[in-house]
């Protein structure tokens, strides 16, 4: 059984369907289809912005999360749209902010819809 593998290695190597060139280590390609992880424009700010996501997403600890779970399900709002808001706006929400609560909801609502 092996043989068998083996020799179907070597015909798909040597098919005409193969398209890598000889002397070719068949690594990625080189050329312009290649797109880094910051974009089409330069490097500029990205790996500052990338580890303040990080400090802000995941690295917090169990107490400040479960804080912010149940606050945020007092008000109706999930986790992420409480947190966005402190991370924004630089406050926390409370029941007296009706108004923006409610703006927060009826942007949920659209983006479930479109």
């Amino acid at each position: 059984m092996p043989e068998v593998t083996l020799k179907s290695t070597a015909i798909e190597q040597a098919s005409p369907d193969n398209t890598i060139a000889a002397g070719h280590n068949g690594g990625p390609p080189l050329d312009d289809r290649h797109r880094p992880e910051w974009g089409d424009g330069g490097i500029g700010n990205y790996f500052y912005w990338k580890a303040a996501h990080r400090r802000a997403w995941h690295n917090l600890s169990p107490g400040i999360v479960a804080f912010r779970i149940q606050k945020a399900e007092r008000l109706g709002l999930t986790y992420e749209e409480y947190t966005l808001e402190i991370l924004e706006r630089g406050r926390h929400l409370q029941i007296e902010d009706v108004e923006r609560i409610a703006e927060i909801k009826q942007a949920r609502a659209a983006r479930k819809r479109g």
